[in-house]
């Protein structure tokens, strides 16, 4: 009897192995190297500063990629198969980008990435995904030689060089009569010193005075010195290149030690991070913008409800950028389903046939309508300035679009 059991029970477990092994999955895919979970999703790696000093700007691109993610998996995702986005955090400096693009691409296999937050950090991680093969779009990453990188590397944000005169510009409207400028600039920061290059070039351009150039590091709290040495030369107007933390500490300090005239922030200003730095002395702050809320198509005012509904504030340009590096993805790779399906492409494929998508396409999104040169340079015809209104309690404030 004893026997007789015991085959019983071989007999069940060979069945059961039998049936296990015959049963498949058919949004599986067979393909080798294949993107990670990709019979469940599509991974889109998002490497971002969610730490450090740069966290005022890196935390509102994740908030980007969250609205991004739901609002395209809503819609389907990719022809019925939705994203997922995975995050990895570059923290502040380039050994963060660098060990966060090491991880999406080789361990988490991602068709793609969006980031980083910093130029100062693609310069050393955008190597890192052009030698795999893996397509990059940056947010937020607006120094000179940023597509320049290679042919894997885009971005949705667009060069200092087109955006940062408009806010001379419109500083010269509000007073016609500035003739004498200061400048300060981060100088251990690659956007800054190329975003202060443009705004130097701008100046004598003009024709005003470059009275003087004042340096700081990022990671600057005291900046007494530089302010005194600006402030004695009476500047008619100062334009500061930096990041949120150290810039809003640096305006605080320009008003607080008695400069009362126009100040023109750079893109590293460009966040309502910023207010809670200066408070009420942030009123005045003239930042041009590649983003307005205002502006009127589909997908923008899809965004812009989702997001003030989250926050109870209007969507920040570095939160539209990141929603829209998102976006062009999905709809790249929407593109390339219907031509070739996904699952039929080994990862390395997948990852070349999306880059060489994505440049092609056009989109609109909530930066307006967009496309790209074909080295991966954003080709966008809207542009804006604003200027920082702050509440009477200077606890709160807004910015206010002015062109």
């Amino acid at each position: 009897m004893k026997k007789f059991f015991g085959y019983a029970i071989a007999a069940l477990m060979s069945c059961l192995l039998i049936v296990a092994c015959g049963q498949t999955n058919p949004t599986t895919t067979n393909t080798p190297n294949s993107p990670s979970n990709s019979q469940n999703s599509i991974p889109i790696g998002i490497a971002l500063a969610q730490t450090s000093n740069v966290a005022l700007l890196g935390q509102e691109e994740v908030t980007g990629a969250k609205i991004a993610e739901t609002y395209f998996n809503k819609q389907g995702g990719i022809n019925g198969t939705p994203i997922r986005l995975i995050f990895q955090d570059t923290a502040g400096d380039e050994q963060g980008a660098i060990n966060a693009f090491n991880t999406l691409i080789s361990q988490d296999k991602v068709v793609g990435i969006v980031g980083p937050t910093l130029s100062q950090q693609a310069f050393s991680a955008d190597p890192i995904a052009e030698r795999a093969g893996v397509p990059v779009i940056a947010p937020s990453n607006t120094a000179k030689g940023i597509p320049q990188i290679g042919k894997y590397i885009s971005r949705v944000s667009a060069p200092v060089a087109v955006v940062a005169p408009n806010a001379i510009d419109a500083a010269l409207k509000i007073n016609p009569q500035i003739k004498k400028v200061a400048v300060f600039y981060a100088q251990n920061d690659a956007f800054s010193k190329s975003e202060t290059g443009t705004f130097q070039e701008t100046v004598k351009q003009k024709g005003l005075e470059l009275a003087t150039v004042q340096t700081f590091q990022t990671t600057d709290t005291d900046f007494q010195s530089q302010v005194t040495n600006a402030i004695n030369i009476k500047p008619d107007l100062i334009i500061i290149s930096g990041l949120s933390a150290d810039g809003g500490n640096l305006v605080k300090q320009l008003r607080e030690l008695g400069y009362k005239g126009l100040i023109i922030g750079g893109n590293g200003l460009n966040t309502s991070n910023i207010l809670p730095v200066c408070k009420a002395l942030c009123d005045g702050i003239i930042i041009a913008q590649a983003y307005s809320p205002e502006l009127k198509n589909e997908v923008n005012q899809a965004f812009r409800q989702i997001y003030t509904e989250q926050n109870k504030k209007e969507p920040p340009q570095f939160t539209a950028q990141t929603f829209t590096g998102v976006q062009v993805f999905v709809e790249a790779l929407r593109t390339l389903d219907k031509t070739t399906k996904l699952s039929t492409l080994a990862l390395p494929q997948l990852r070349t046939q999306l880059n060489d998508t994505l440049l092609a396409g056009k989109y609109v999104t909530p930066i307006g309508e967009i496309s790209f040169t074909p080295e991966g340079e954003i080709v966008q015809k809207q542009f804006f300035v604003a200027q920082i209104k702050m509440d009477a309690d200077g606890n709160r404030g807004k910015f206010t679009f002015i062109q």
